[in-house]
């Protein structure tokens, strides 16, 4: 690949990136809006206690996507800092990591994601395999999923 061709890659992830973190905003917002919705259309029934376990349920549920909401909001944040302009040397965030098995792109913690017909896992700086790597350079060498596996390119 050309230094172009790697930067054209680098911000195609980005992008990636930050479509899926907008989606799983979006999710968020809309769950967290349904279990208040729930939670306030809960009528008062001769039996008390399902109505106080029923919006409660739905306060707890509410708390849970705006946990989520937080958190992508944190990811989302992190991933727009990212430099993806720039070709790396060592790993460090926004370099592309690519091995004989996996690519990797330290960014953002996505998981898996699949850009065009290359399947690319995003790893967030915090990630211990993205810890375990940081600094090492093209050749050389780390442990994932057991196995030995070399730094065939990074940028």
């Amino acid at each position: 690949m050309t230094r172009a061709e790697k930067i054209s890659f680098k911000q195609a992830l980005k992008q990636a990136g930050l479509a899926i973190i907008e989606q799983r905003i979006t999710a968020a917002r809309s769950l967290m809006d349904d279990a208040q919705q729930a939670a306030n259309g809960e009528e008062k029934s001769s039996a008390g206690d399902k109505y106080e376990t029923s919006r409660a349920m739905g306060h707890l549920q509410k708390d849970m996507h705006a946990r989520q909401l937080a958190e992508q909001a944190k990811e989302l944040a992190a991933l727009h800092v990212v430099n993806v302009d720039q070709l790396y040397d060592t790993v460090t965030s926004g370099a592309v990591i690519e091995c004989e098995k996996a690519t990797f792109f330290v960014a953002a913690g996505l998981g898996k994601v699949t850009i065009g017909d290359k399947a690319v896992f995003f790893l967030s700086p915090q990630a211990p395999l993205a810890q375990q790597i940081q600094h090492k350079k093209a050749g050389d060498h780390f442990v994932f999923n057991t196995l030995r596996t070399i730094i065939a390119d990074l940028y």
